[in-house]
């Protein structure tokens, strides 16, 4: 016999309490099997298990059914189980009350597609198939056969948006939520507090990090610790490290990268702990501006706010902790040709050739590099760089084949826009047979930029021996 559980008779406790579980599993195996006996993995694996008897506890209280069926109908909940297949979520098996569209073409249910989604997972459950994007899209024919349905069946069909916010979080939750924020506004002992809370909160819970985009006051309360800094003294270093910290927990939920990138204060504030005391609160703000940048309308909005100069700070700087994320979030944005012409004048040629010289993050920075390329400014920096000798020898010596394709790309860009540089190529050509070797045991782009040079260079001789 299957054992019945406390959450039985409800699905999105069954849900949180699974989140729960795993969060506390994994908490447990670092204290146990990992010997990780620091004070934080310690009280987050208090927090958690608190968190799993407190939703217990409410489990047990709570009725089945939050929204109580008129006298002479049945609860829907009471029904499901005999309703047709199609009506019912692939996730909970219960009868969907909002049912959206995946971009697979797959329905589900809003609440539950939504903590699939935010526990990180980009495929669709049925399909497995690999998502495009995250967006929901109402199924209204369906919620309407449903309706229809449960109306012929003597049946209460729920308001969707009272049942979104019974399978998000619990009431409790929302009135803790709120009290954290009110705390930021207070002296610095509260806000501190209550920084460090969202932060683990955001990050334990991805129901939290979708509570901030259900309210347009809710992120500039986050931030006002840092905003509201207007009598010159320096933030609490802690303090700015948590409200960042939380920033990039909630740009991680797909529905907030809009929302946050557009809070007027949110990508000056970045910009400034791109230079924060902690190399933590560095790192955290240039992943923050990667994760934001996913969206093309925030990686022109995070160029034009003039955040690329202090990333490439950073990223010549140095620092291992924050290198991969600002390489990154600098990538995203090149993506945007307009926002080519600006990284080319904030210098972005010179500190990325510079660290390729170096050896740090070199395929990384070639894949910038040769997008930048595109760009006439940034052939005019490569050439003033020295940035040729260097392409040629990564080529001659490297053993990873997509250096050498972004190599000899941004060659043949730079062939064809300066025949000045043809020498230079020719003599390596000559000495080592750098280019003709690419042209045969290459990636296919790369054989076919290799071969392009060498026909360029077969039909200036020609020419030359013509005339």
């Amino acid at each position: 016999m299957a054992k019945t559980g406390v959450f039985d008779s409800d699905p999105t406790s069954m849900v949180r309490a699974a989140e729960l579980k795993k969060e506390l599993q994994k908490l447990v195996n670092s204290i146990v099997d990992h010997e990780d006996y620091r004070t934080e993995t310690i009280d987050q694996a208090n927090d958690t298990l608190r968190a799993l008897k407190e939703l217990m506890l409410r489990s047990r209280k709570r009725s089945p059914l939050s929204i109580k069926a008129p006298k002479q109908q049945e609860s829907v909940s009471a029904a499901a189980p005999s309703c047709p297949e199609e009506f019912k979520c692939p996730l909970s098996k219960e009868l969907m009350r909002d049912p959206v569209i995946l971009c697979t073409g797959q329905t589900y249910d809003r609440p539950f597609i939504n903590k699939w989604l935010e526990a990180g997972n980009r495929t669709c459950p049925l399909t497995q198939q690999v998502l495009s994007h995250t967006d929901l899209t109402p199924n209204h024919l369906i919620r309407e056969i449903i309706s229809h349905w449960c109306k012929n069946q003597g049946l209460e069909f729920p308001d969707p948006i009272h049942y979104m916010d019974e399978a998000g979080i619990t009431s409790s939750d929302h009135d803790w939520f709120l009290s954290l924020l009110e705390k930021l506004s207070l002296a610095f002992p509260e806000q501190r507090e209550a920084a460090k809370e969202l932060r683990q909160l955001t990050k334990r819970t991805p129901s939290f990090r979708a509570l901030f985009g259900e309210s347009d006051d809710a992120i500039p309360q986050l931030l006002s610790p840092l905003s509201g800094n207007k009598s010159g003294t320096t933030v609490h270093p802690e303090l700015q490290e948590d409200v960042i910290t939380t920033l990039l927990n909630l740009s991680i939920h797909d529905n907030n990268k809009k929302r946050v990138a557009e809070t007027p204060m949110v990508i000056p504030l970045l910009m400034e702990a791109l230079r924060a005391v902690t190399i933590a609160t560095r790192a955290n703000a240039a992943a923050t501006l990667f994760t934001l940048s996913a969206l093309d309308c925030n990686k022109v909005l995070i160029v034009k706010s003039g955040a690329l100069k202090p990333l490439l700070d950073l990223l010549e700087e140095g620092n291992p902790l924050a290198m991969k994320d600002v390489a990154s979030a600098i990538f995203n944005m090149c993506l945007v040709h307009e926002n080519k012409a600006r990284a080319v004048k904030d210098g972005a040629v010179r500190v990325i050739l510079n660290k390729i010289r170096e050896g740090v993050l070199v395929n990384e920075l070639l894949a910038v590099l040769a997008m930048l390329c595109s760009h006439q400014g940034a052939i005019i920096d490569m050439e003033e760089q020295g940035g040729v000798p260097c392409l040629l020898q990564i080529i001659r010596e490297s053993a990873c084949e997509r250096s050498k394709e972004n190599c000899i790309a941004i060659l043949h860009t730079i062939c064809l826009y300066d025949r000045t540089k043809w020498k230079e190529v020719k003599d390596e050509e000559s000495s080592y047979g750098t280019i003709s070797k690419l042209a045969k045991d290459g990636t296919s782009r790369a054989k076919r930029k290799a071969n392009s040079i060498l026909e360029r260079f077969n039909r200036a001789v020609n020419l030359t021996h013509t005339a």
